[in-house]
Protein backbone atom coordinates (compact mmCIF):
# COMPACT_ATOMS: atom_id res chain seq x y z
CA UNK A 1 0.00 0.00 0.00
CA UNK A 2 2.93 2.09 0.38
CA UNK A 3 1.72 3.66 4.00
CA UNK A 4 -0.05 2.18 6.60
CA UNK A 5 -3.52 1.15 6.26
CA UNK A 6 -5.12 2.46 9.55
CA UNK A 7 -4.36 6.02 8.52
CA UNK A 8 -5.96 5.68 5.40
CA UNK A 9 -9.05 7.91 5.41
CA UNK A 10 -12.81 6.39 4.11
CA UNK A 11 -15.15 9.05 4.25
CA UNK A 12 -13.06 11.68 6.19
CA UNK A 13 -12.25 9.25 8.89
CA UNK A 14 -8.91 7.04 8.91
CA UNK A 15 -9.93 3.40 8.47
CA UNK A 16 -8.49 2.75 12.21
CA UNK A 17 -11.31 5.03 13.97
CA UNK A 18 -14.28 3.73 11.85
CA UNK A 19 -13.57 0.44 13.27
CA UNK A 20 -13.68 1.59 16.58
CA UNK A 21 -16.90 3.93 15.93
CA UNK A 22 -18.52 1.06 14.42
CA UNK A 23 -17.87 -1.18 17.51
CA UNK A 24 -17.94 0.75 20.66
CA UNK A 25 -21.58 0.49 21.12
CA UNK A 26 -21.59 -3.15 21.10
CA UNK A 27 -18.38 -3.47 23.75
CA UNK A 28 -17.57 -2.90 27.22
CA UNK A 29 -14.18 -1.96 25.99
CA UNK A 30 -11.89 -1.58 22.91
CA UNK A 31 -7.72 -1.79 23.12
CA UNK A 32 -5.54 -2.01 20.17
CA UNK A 33 -2.78 -4.41 19.44
CA UNK A 34 0.15 -2.83 17.68
CA UNK A 35 2.89 -0.38 17.68
CA UNK A 36 2.07 2.70 20.33
CA UNK A 37 4.07 5.18 18.22
CA UNK A 38 1.73 4.42 14.98
CA UNK A 39 -1.37 3.68 17.48
CA UNK A 40 -1.17 6.24 20.37
CA UNK A 41 -2.77 9.40 18.93
CA UNK A 42 -6.10 7.37 18.96
CA UNK A 43 -6.78 7.77 22.69
CA UNK A 44 -7.28 4.19 23.60
CA UNK A 45 -5.00 1.62 25.27
CA UNK A 46 -2.54 0.03 22.80
CA UNK A 47 -1.09 -3.65 23.71
CA UNK A 48 2.45 -4.50 22.79
CA UNK A 49 2.41 -7.46 20.48
CA UNK A 50 3.85 -10.30 22.89
CA UNK A 51 4.58 -12.15 19.80
CA UNK A 52 6.21 -9.60 17.43
CA UNK A 53 6.56 -11.02 13.84
CA UNK A 54 4.01 -13.87 14.16
CA UNK A 55 1.67 -11.74 11.69
CA UNK A 56 -1.94 -11.97 13.00
CA UNK A 57 -2.00 -15.34 15.18
CA UNK A 58 0.36 -13.29 17.31
CA UNK A 59 -2.47 -10.11 17.43
CA UNK A 60 -4.67 -12.51 18.38
CA UNK A 61 -2.72 -14.06 20.92
CA UNK A 62 -2.26 -10.77 21.89
CA UNK A 63 -5.49 -9.30 22.50
CA UNK A 64 -6.92 -12.55 24.22
CA UNK A 65 -4.13 -12.93 26.53
CA UNK A 66 -5.48 -8.74 27.82
CA UNK A 67 -9.01 -9.82 27.32
CA UNK A 68 -11.21 -8.83 30.90
CA UNK A 69 -14.48 -10.18 29.37
CA UNK A 70 -15.64 -13.32 28.34
CA UNK A 71 -15.82 -12.68 25.07
CA UNK A 72 -13.19 -10.77 22.52
CA UNK A 73 -14.14 -9.91 19.34
CA UNK A 74 -10.84 -9.64 17.03
CA UNK A 75 -11.33 -7.35 13.79
CA UNK A 76 -8.92 -5.89 11.50
CA UNK A 77 -9.04 -2.32 10.80
CA UNK A 78 -8.64 -2.64 6.95
CA UNK A 79 -12.17 -4.33 6.54
CA UNK A 80 -13.74 -0.68 5.48
CA UNK A 81 -16.72 -2.65 4.51
CA UNK A 82 -18.04 -3.89 7.70
CA UNK A 83 -21.26 -2.94 9.36
CA UNK A 84 -22.46 -2.17 12.53
CA UNK A 85 -25.81 -4.88 12.33
CA UNK A 86 -23.27 -7.47 11.72
CA UNK A 87 -20.72 -7.32 14.04
CA UNK A 88 -23.88 -6.55 16.85
CA UNK A 89 -25.27 -10.11 14.90
CA UNK A 90 -22.14 -11.95 15.68
CA UNK A 91 -21.79 -10.95 19.14
CA UNK A 92 -24.88 -11.70 19.79
CA UNK A 93 -24.60 -14.88 18.45
CA UNK A 94 -21.72 -15.93 20.56
CA UNK A 95 -22.86 -13.96 24.09
CA UNK A 96 -25.93 -16.33 23.45
CA UNK A 97 -24.54 -19.49 22.61
CA UNK A 98 -23.77 -20.08 26.30
CA UNK A 99 -27.69 -20.31 27.00
CA UNK A 100 -28.15 -23.95 28.73
CA UNK A 101 -24.86 -25.30 27.54
CA UNK A 102 -22.24 -26.33 30.27
CA UNK A 103 -18.69 -25.54 29.52
CA UNK A 104 -17.92 -28.72 27.69
CA UNK A 105 -20.61 -28.05 24.75
CA UNK A 106 -19.98 -24.11 24.57
CA UNK A 107 -18.03 -22.71 21.18
CA UNK A 108 -14.96 -20.72 22.03
CA UNK A 109 -14.76 -19.04 18.27
CA UNK A 110 -17.22 -18.08 15.56
CA UNK A 111 -16.04 -17.39 12.52
CA UNK A 112 -17.49 -16.25 9.18
CA UNK A 113 -16.92 -18.41 6.30
CA UNK A 114 -16.24 -17.04 2.35
CA UNK A 115 -15.37 -18.72 -0.82
CA UNK A 116 -12.03 -17.20 0.21
CA UNK A 117 -11.74 -19.11 3.15
CA UNK A 118 -12.26 -17.80 6.93
CA UNK A 119 -11.84 -14.67 8.49
CA UNK A 120 -10.27 -15.27 11.77
CA UNK A 121 -9.72 -11.23 12.12
CA UNK A 122 -13.78 -10.34 11.73
CA UNK A 123 -14.44 -13.25 14.62
CA UNK A 124 -15.69 -14.06 17.82
CA UNK A 125 -13.16 -15.44 20.37
CA UNK A 126 -13.93 -16.55 24.32
CA UNK A 127 -11.40 -15.57 26.30
CA UNK A 128 -10.60 -18.78 26.80
CA UNK A 129 -8.93 -19.59 23.73
CA UNK A 130 -5.97 -17.28 25.04
CA UNK A 131 -3.72 -20.51 26.71
CA UNK A 132 -4.40 -22.49 23.68
CA UNK A 133 -3.49 -19.82 21.20
CA UNK A 134 -0.50 -18.96 23.65
CA UNK A 135 0.64 -22.17 23.61
CA UNK A 136 0.73 -22.86 19.57
CA UNK A 137 2.22 -19.56 19.10
CA UNK A 138 4.79 -20.49 21.76
CA UNK A 139 5.21 -23.92 19.32
CA UNK A 140 5.85 -21.86 15.85
CA UNK A 141 2.62 -22.04 14.97
CA UNK A 142 2.05 -18.68 12.92
CA UNK A 143 -1.14 -19.61 10.40
CA UNK A 144 -4.20 -18.79 12.12
CA UNK A 145 -6.33 -21.87 11.62
CA UNK A 146 -3.71 -24.64 12.46
CA UNK A 147 -3.71 -22.92 16.36
CA UNK A 148 -7.87 -23.93 16.70
CA UNK A 149 -6.13 -27.36 17.66
CA UNK A 150 -8.78 -28.55 20.54
CA UNK A 151 -10.87 -25.21 20.32
CA UNK A 152 -14.64 -25.47 19.42
CA UNK A 153 -14.98 -23.11 16.55
CA UNK A 154 -18.25 -22.67 14.93
CA UNK A 155 -18.21 -21.60 11.30
CA UNK A 156 -20.73 -18.82 9.93
CA UNK A 157 -21.62 -19.50 6.56
CA UNK A 158 -22.38 -17.32 3.57
CA UNK A 159 -25.99 -17.64 3.66
CA UNK A 160 -25.89 -16.21 7.48
CA UNK A 161 -23.84 -13.17 6.92
CA UNK A 162 -24.83 -12.30 3.40
CA UNK A 163 -27.90 -10.53 4.39
CA UNK A 164 -25.64 -8.04 6.11
CA UNK A 165 -23.54 -7.79 2.61
CA UNK A 166 -25.84 -7.93 -0.25
CA UNK A 167 -22.79 -7.06 -2.59
CA UNK A 168 -20.80 -9.77 -0.98
CA UNK A 169 -18.02 -6.63 0.18
CA UNK A 170 -18.63 -7.34 4.26
CA UNK A 171 -14.96 -9.05 4.52
CA UNK A 172 -13.14 -7.52 1.69
CA UNK A 173 -10.04 -5.80 3.11
CA UNK A 174 -7.71 -2.89 1.56
CA UNK A 175 -4.54 -4.37 0.47
CA UNK A 176 -3.93 -2.37 -2.89
CA UNK A 177 -3.78 1.58 -3.50
CA UNK A 178 -6.81 0.13 -6.39
CA UNK A 179 -8.88 -1.20 -2.97
CA UNK A 180 -8.95 1.81 -1.29
CA UNK A 181 -9.75 3.67 -4.27
CA UNK A 182 -12.64 1.21 -4.89
CA UNK A 183 -13.54 1.61 -1.23
CA UNK A 184 -13.49 5.44 -0.93
CA UNK A 185 -15.72 5.47 -3.89
CA UNK A 186 -18.11 3.21 -2.37
CA UNK A 187 -18.39 5.41 0.17
CA UNK A 188 -18.22 8.27 -1.90
CA UNK A 189 -15.35 10.12 -0.26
Amino acid sequence: MGRDKVLLEIAGKPLLLRTVELVTPLVAGIALVGDPQLYGNFGYPILADKWPNAGPLGAIGTALASARQPWTIILACDLPYLTGDWLAWLLDRATKSTVGKTAGESVDIFIPETAQGLEPLCAVYRATCATAIARALDRGVRKVTHAFAGIRVEYISESEWRPFSPDGHLFRNMNTPEDYQEARAHFKD
